[in-house]
């Protein structure tokens, strides 16, 4: 759905990393007025020349010309009135040979109307997927306008949805750019250029941190205070993007990452015969499901949301942890104090932990707890309840949360770009692609076996920067990024966890679609801009 529906690794990838195009990047930006028709490739028409020796020329590729549409806006935000400029435009990538690489659109947001003499900050943010466009931060907590859902985990069913100016956006203390990565939104890849040029951990940052060096640039903004904003994937990007601005010479120094629904160490998330890192680091996320849906003791209840968890945490740091690792050398009394305890943190029987090993993958966990009254949970945020075609399967048939929250965004963003904004792109705006994601390249060593690990560039990050901090945002609910995992890689990778802030709120992966997390979460990050 909104982010992480699927991971897949790949230790070989087509692209020759020496000779790759991105390594070659520069950009060009060429503006037209609103009225201008969709952006459409350039070449010469017809057929290739021919040369005097009768063989073909190849075409020439012309650099399209890049869509600018600006308005003007107002919204009241943290009991004051913000005016702003907004900017939805593309950027032309280019190569060292002014070829066209790529094209990539965002939303900047620059707040008018203001006296203040300090440099303002800047924003940047996207989801992740990988193959997510960034409407979902967009229109749900950073933008100025946002759409309501149902916050007590209903469907949000048909349209028509209600779009609301956004009273929690960030504008009051920040400018924004909202960005879409290639084969997102609007973004693509140009002239003989494929999208997998640019899907990959590597690759994607260092076409997003080319992006950044040419909005500062443009915008004259080299000196503000720089911030960084992902969600999900989005998270893994920040971190690689953090590692390509700080590195070399060409220092972009930046002030703060805000990691939200983190996934950094993907040894967390794999499930594989020998790697027990997710079932302990799922755990917690199944104890507060439980809790949620009444399948845990009067006295578990009655000790409440975070107490529970804090139990969870224990059990699975220390006597899960243990059992997991000493695997048949486990003695038969443990073994059994164990399941026990499993079970009653899990809310599953004993008897179906003695048949999975004590092993409960989170895909089995949705469909496995409610099972007796024909019912599954949701994996972006495990409050959801869906109904599957067979109740016995061992898989959902789609997460609730998932379609429980997409038909209102996707509403959401095309009413926005193309009434509010006066967008003229016809083409398809890609919410989710399933083609970048399947094309994702995993491989960052080099090695075969290899889980991708992006913690401890923020670890160096830190070090190389005294004024670098972290604010991470962990939803309870959440089954695509455990927040228990989270906290594991950030103990561990070299980080400083003096200049890391932790915050949990009762709701899923993207929490702010619940009003009082949504509130809470608006609040933290607001406190965090202004520790600087």
């Amino acid at each position: 759905m909104a982010d992480l529906f699927s991971w897949r690794h790949s230790s070989q990838h087509p692209l020759n990393h020496q000779t790759h195009p991105l390594s070659r990047l520069k950009f060009s930006r060429r503006l037209l007025g609103a009225a201008g028709l969709s952006l459409l490739l350039l070449s010469l028409p017809g057929q290739a020349a021919e040369k005097p020796n009768g063989k073909q020329a190849k075409t020439e590729i012309s650099i399209p010309e890049a869509k600018v549409y600006q308005t003007t806006g107002q919204v009241r935000v943290n009991g004051e009135r913000v005016h702003y400029e907004a900017i939805a435009s593309e950027t032309i990538l280019e190569d060292d040979k002014d070829k066209p690489l790529a094209s990539i659109f965002s939303v900047t947001y620059l707040r008018t109307k203001t006296d203040s003499k300090q440099p303002r900050p800047v924003t940047f943010v996207f989801n992740g997927g990988p193959g997510s466009a960034s409407l979902w931060l967009h229109m749900g907590l950073f933008g100025p306008k946002r759409v309501v859902v149902p916050g007590d985990a209903k469907d949000d069913g048909a349209a028509p949805y209600r779009l609301v100016d956004n009273e929690f956006s960030m504008l009051d203390k920040s400018d924004l750019v909202f960005i879409d990565p290639v084969g997102t939104g609007f973004s693509r890849a140009l002239g003989e250029h494929k999208g997998q040029d640019f899907w990959g951990v590597k690759e994607d940052a260092q076409s997003i941190a080319e992006f950044i060096r040419r909005w500062l640039i443009e915008h004259g903004r080299w000196n503000s205070p720089k911030y960084i904003a992902g969600e999900s994937y989005g998270t893994t990007r920040a971190a690689a993007l953090v590692d390509e601005l700080q590195s070399g010479w060409t220092d972009i120094s930046v002030n703060g990452v805000m990691l939200i629904s983190s996934i950094l160490d993907f040894s967390h998330a794999r499930y594989q015969p020998g790697n027990n890192q997710p079932y302990i680091g799922f755990l917690p996320t199944m104890a507060a499901t439980a809790l949620y849906h009444d399948r845990v003791a009067a006295a578990d209840k009655a000790m409440g949301l975070s107490a529970f968890v804090e139990a969870a945490r224990q059990f699975a740091m220390n006597d899960y942890a243990l059992a997991l690792l000493k695997g048949s050398r486990l003695p038969e009394e443990q073994y059994q104090a164990v399941r026990r305890q499993l079970a009653r943190f899990t809310g599953l029987t004993e008897d179906y932990l003695d048949r999975v090993n004590l092993r409960v993958s989170a895909s089995r966990y949705t469909k496995q707890l409610l099972r007796g009254e024909d019912r599954t949970v949701g994996r972006l945020d495990s409050r959801y309840l869906g109904v599957d075609y067979d109740s016995g399967g061992e898989r959902n048939d789609a997460d609730p949360s998932g379609y429980g929250i997409d038909g209102a965004y996707t509403a959401a963003i095309h009413q926005y770009l193309y009434q509010d904004l006066g967008v003229k792109i016809t083409r398809p705006f890609n919410v989710l692609s399933v083609d970048v994601n399947r094309g994702w390249n995993w491989s960052i060593s080099g090695k075969q076996m290899h889980y991708v690990n992006v913690a401890p560039y923020l670890g160096r990050a830190q070090r190389e920067n005294r004024d670098f901090r972290i604010l991470v945002a962990n939803g309870y609910y959440d089954f695509a990024t455990p927040f228990f995992a989270t906290e594991n890689t950030l103990a561990d990778n070299g980080i400083d966890n003096s200049r890391v802030e932790m915050h949990y709120y009762e709701a899923g992966h993207m929490m702010y679609i619940e009003p009082s997390s949504l509130k809470a979460l608006a609040k933290d990050i607001r406190q965090f801009y202004q520790a600087d």
